[in-house]
């Protein structure tokens, strides 16, 4: 059961470490200091109730409706795009840490900025449901809930640590010019993922 539960630990892990639109919004708000313990537990939340879903078996069902994928990579590159428009808008206004900053944040707003980061990105649901699902689902049934409890730990060791890391940094990286280069950062990352979602759609409207 250790072995399972780490290689799911691993896959996990690996799985997320790649610097994408989530981590790059977990990193901004943990250096704001604005609810990086609550951006946490909704971020490695949502990744629980989906890899538990794909070692259940949601992951082959998705797979087999290419549809849903499509819709979702539209949906989650406009959300992405208008997102990246937004720290591309703060680069150019004068954004500082300041503690009246932190007490002015509207815990609402960034609890649903939060949950459209995480659920409108087809790669959430791909790395998941679809990959950890599938591998998880290899395994003998005595053992799927130990593999899924090991990817689970990984995600809430993962957005804790960078959450909570960023906010211990912030009182370091509370210059202006600090600020324009992660915007600079989540613009580009944004943007990225949203390039990565809509060329395969885009290249199939073109070729038919």
């Amino acid at each position: 059961m250790l072995l399972t539960f780490a290689t799911g630990f691993g896959l996990g892990g690996g799985l997320i470490l790649a610097i994408g639109a989530q981590n790059a919004f977990v990193l901004g708000q943990g250096l704001r200091r604005s609810y990086p313990v609550m951006v946490a537990f909704v971020c490695a939340f949502c990744d629980a109730i989906l890899i538990a879903a794909g070692v259940a078996g949601l992951g082959t069902l998705v797979a087999s409706y290419p549809l849903l994928t499509q819709i979702a990579a539209w949906g989650g590159a406009a959300f992405l795009i208008w997102y990246g428009f937004g720290a591309l808008r703060r680069l150019f206004e004068t954004e500082s840490l300041s503690e009246s900053d932190v007490k002015q944040a509207d815990w609402k707003a960034i609890l649903s900025t939060t949950l459209a980061v995480t659920l409108l990105n087809p790669h959430v649901y791909l790395d998941t449901v679809v990959m950890l699902g599938g591998i998880g689902g290899q395994f003998p049934a005595d053992e799927r809930l130990t593999f899924a409890l090991g990817a689970m730990t990984a995600s809430f060791v993962w957005f804790f640590t960078i959450a909570l890391g960023a906010a211990w940094l912030a009182p370091y990286v509370a210059r202006p010019i600090t600020w324009k280069i992660i915007d600079g950062i989540t613009c580009a990352v944004m943007w990225l993922v949203a390039y990565k979602l809509l060329a395969p759609e885009i290249a199939i409207l073109l070729n038919s």
